[in-house]
């Protein structure tokens, strides 16, 4: 093989690595109110085995003039009446392309409804611009959540 060819392949080996490490939204995210702008809850996203993304709640962050709820009593079954801190707010989120994530649900605690969910990764992997919706992405809510070190 020709040294060439070999720096090539290399290099297309390098590059696929780096971008299968930049897609990953494994970690610890801030969650941004969309309406307020402010800092809403932590949420750990993980991978299963399956490769589909969860989202847990691991904190409530206090804002003034709100308390917020400890049970998701508007929610519905499995959900119902279950602490929201812990919860798994998110399910079933799938990488799809490039920094595309999408199949996705999404809970809403405060008013009980799930949502489909599709997801946006940035350039540098510090934001993740999440979109809920029932129906088509047209009739939703986005999100942007900064990702935590």
């Amino acid at each position: 093989m020709k040294i060439q060819t070999k720096i090539a392949v290399l290099l297309v080996g390098l590059w696929a690595n780096t971008s299968l490490f930049a897609q990953d939204i494994s970690g610890l995210w801030q969650q941004i109110d969309d309406k307020s702008g402010e800092n809403k809850a932590q949420i750990l996203l993980k991978k299963d085995s399956n490769n589909l993304y969860t989202g847990t709640i691991i904190k409530i962050n206090p804002r003034p003039g709100y308390t917020p709820k400890q049970l998701c009593t508007d929610c519905p079954a499995p959900y119902t009446n279950k602490p929201i801190l812990g919860m798994n707010i998110i399910t079933g989120l799938k990488f799809i392309k490039d920094k595309d994530y999408d199949q996705g649900q999404i809970l809403d605690p405060a008013t009980g409804k799930i949502y489909q969910l599709k997801a946006k990764l940035n350039q540098n992997g510090k934001m993740l611009r999440l979109r809920g919706y029932i129906g088509a992405s047209a009739l939703g809510r986005s999100q942007t959540w900064i990702r935590l070190e």
